[in-house]
C-alpha cells in the first residue's frame, strides 16, 4: 500500500510540475514579447501586440490552472481525510473561479 501511495506522490508533484513549467513557460514567452516590443523599431500597434501578449499569457495561465486543479484532485485520493476534502474543496473553488473569469476574459479579448 505505501508503494501505491509513493507512486500517486511522484505523479501529483509531476503533474504539478507540469502546471508550474507551463505558467513559467507563459510568463517568460509574455516577457520576452512585451519587452521585443518596446524596444521594437516596427511601426505595429502597441496595443493590439500587447493584447495579443497578454491573450497567450492568459492561455497558458489557464491551462496551468486546470493542471494544477487536477493534482489537487488526485492529491484527494490519497489520503482522503475531511480536513483535505475540505482543503480541496476550497483550493479548487478558489481556482476553478479564477479560471473562470480568465477564460471569459480571454474569450471577451478575441471579440
Amino acid at each position: 500500500m505505501e508503494t501505491v501511495h509513493n507512486i500517486l506522490q511522484a505523479v501529483i508533484l509531476t503533474i504539478s510540475g507540469m502546471g508550474a513549467v507551463i505558467v513559467v513557460w507563459g510568463v517568460i514567452e509574455a516577457l520576452a514579447a512585451f519587452i521585443g516590443l518596446k524596444f521594437s523599431s516596427a511601426k505595429e500597434d502597441p496595443v493590439s501586440k500587447s493584447e495579443s501578449i497578454r491573450q497567450r499569457l492568459g492561455a497558458h495561465l489557464l491551462l496551468g490552472l486546470e493542471i494544477f486543479i487536477a493534482a489537487d484532485i488526485i492529491s484527494s485520493a490519497v489520503s482522503p481525510s475531511w480536513e483535505k476534502v475540505g482543503i480541496l474543496v476550497s483550493v479548487v473553488g478558489v481556482r476553478t473561479v479564477l479560471s473562470y473569469f480568465l477564460r471569459m476574459e480571454l474569450k471577451q479579448g478575441m471579440h
